[in-house]
Order: C-alpha cells, then structure tokens, then sequence
C-alpha cells in the first residue's frame, strides 16, 4: 500500500456518504492525532473522492492540518 501526502483543501468528501459524525466525535478523533499521530490513512479515489475516514478528514480541518496522508 503506497501512502502519500495530500492538501486538505485537494480532498472531497463523498457526497453520498451514510455516515455522520458528531463534534465529540470529530474531536475526540482530533484529540487521537494529537496524541498519537496518524494511525491511518484517508482512502480516496483517483480523483480525490475521500472513501474511507470522513472523521479523520474532518479532525484534520479542526487540527488546521495542511496535508493528510492518504492512500
């Protein structure tokens, strides 16, 4: 699995994305990245689409984190 760096502002949620996350969450998930660093990677698509880590994504931006890795 190749992991590679990516702007924030470059990524796209998916629009049809059945899951939700609340401010504890998104903040809790924050709080992790502070913590502990990047345990995973956001999955997205050849053009961006995030498929995989809505929440972290989301902490990302709370974070003011420029650049996510991402597979």
């Amino acid at each position: 699995m190749e992991i590679f760096m990516r702007k924030v502002s470059e990524l796209t949620p998916y629009d049809k994305n059945a899951k939700t996350h609340d401010a504890k969450q998104v903040a809790n998930v924050a709080n992790s990245i502070k913590r502990f660093g990047w345990q995973q990677p956001i999955v997205i698509d050849e053009n961006g689409i995030v498929v995989i880590g809505h929440c972290r994504l989301l902490a990302a931006k709370k974070l003011g984190v420029k650049e996510v890795p991402c597979t």
